[in-house]
């Protein structure tokens, strides 16, 4: 239920200002990393009332829909596009707080929507979805794990120039889960392609890439376990042909392909490392902790494909600390300004 179906407006929430605009043109697509990592949002293209129960190592994630239904991969757009408007707050100086307003038109083109009436009404649904749908887990943000039980997003208000007119304005509150993410800076960037990407498995696995191929130039995994932690719902015989059919057409930055064994490989298109060329040089967590307070804002993930690509250009000399030479790349970047 919505703030203005109770009755009453949304309230503050606790420890920030009382609203942010969503104002800011052309904000890079933020996806957060808890949502990257595990399979909260359905892929399914009906409404799916089924008990999402999840375990992979020492996370735990229960993801219980509404009436309405679980909410989806496309659903996950709005929670994209107020990551991205508060991440770009953030790095310009602006107070941010977990109550924003926006304009649904902005929200539709942002993530490549037509702006047809079906598509309010779909903008609607949407919200009601990610609202009624709860999560139990004690995954990680911002450093910090607390079991804990939320929304998506807490709550929303849509309003509107007289009984069914256009929509003038959109408020969401979102979850200080999700919040908390935000405050940290614990999201990477997204390729504005994502957004053309139709199909849910497709969505998904694009997020599995990006997470997992942002300190290394490619990713290996078993089917078995990345059908787990895509989320489908389909057997892994079909399951396996839909991700051989993605072989084929490919994603937005990676290349798929697939290694003896039923091993998946992501390579990340234009970082492949030649046979002989040496090893790439990884980054402690520490190191790329330090990135950070050098160029806040950054994502230091993608500083660290761009420092490889750099290493590879440059000779693919032997360092005895990457780590210390990563830095000093770095300060030299935040110096120069970029």
């Amino acid at each position: 239920m919505t703030a203005a179906a109770a009755g009453g407006p949304l309230s503050a929430p606790r420890g920030a200002g009382d609203f942010f605009v969503c104002d800011i043109f052309d904000a890079a697509p933020k996806d957060d990393l808890g949502t990257m990592e595990h399979p909260i949002f359905s892929l399914s293209t009906r409404p799916d009332r089924r008990i999402l129960s999840y375990a992979h190592n020492d996370t735990t994630v229960d993801v219980v829909p509404s009436v309405k239904g679980r909410a989806t991969i496309h659903d996950k757009d709005i929670l994209i596009y107020c990551v991205s408007q508060l991440m770009a707050g953030l790095n310009a100086g602006r107070e941010i707080s977990r109550r924003l307003t926006l304009k649904a038109h902005d929200l539709l083109v942002a993530t490549n929507r037509d702006t047809s009436g079906d598509s309010y009404a779909r903008l609607r649904d949407a919200f009601e979805r990610l609202a009624g749908t709860r999560i139990t887990t004690n995954m990680t943000t911002g450093g910090i794990e607390v079991t804990q039980g939320f929304g998506l997003i807490e709550s929303w208000e849509i309003a509107r120039q007289g009984r069914g007119g256009r929509m003038l304005s959109v408020t969401v509150v979102l979850s200080e889960w999700l919040f908390r993410a935000v405050m940290n800076k614990s999201v990477l960037t997204l390729n504005r392609a994502y957004f053309g990407l139709r199909k849910p498995l497709e969505r998904r696995l694009y997020e599995l890439a990006r997470k997992h191929c942002g300190r290394q130039p490619e990713w290996r995994i078993s089917l078995p376990i990345l059908h787990k932690k895509s989320g489908s719902a389909a057997p892994v015989r079909v399951f396996r042909a839909a991700v051989r059919k993605m072989i084929a057409e490919g994603l937005p930055d990676y290349d798929i392909s697939e290694d003896p064994g039923d091993i998946i490989l992501f390579t990340r298109r234009g970082q492949v490392v030649e046979p002989g060329a040496g090893d790439v040089p990884l980054l402690s967590s520490d190191a790329l902790a330090q990135a950070r307070l050098l160029m806040p804002g950054e994502d230091v993930h993608a500083l660290e494909a761009e420092w490889q690509a750099w290493w590879r250009e440059s000779g693919q000399r032997r360092l005895v600390v990457p780590d210390r030479a990563f830095l000093g790349w770095v300060e030299t970047r935040a110096k120069r300004g970029r």
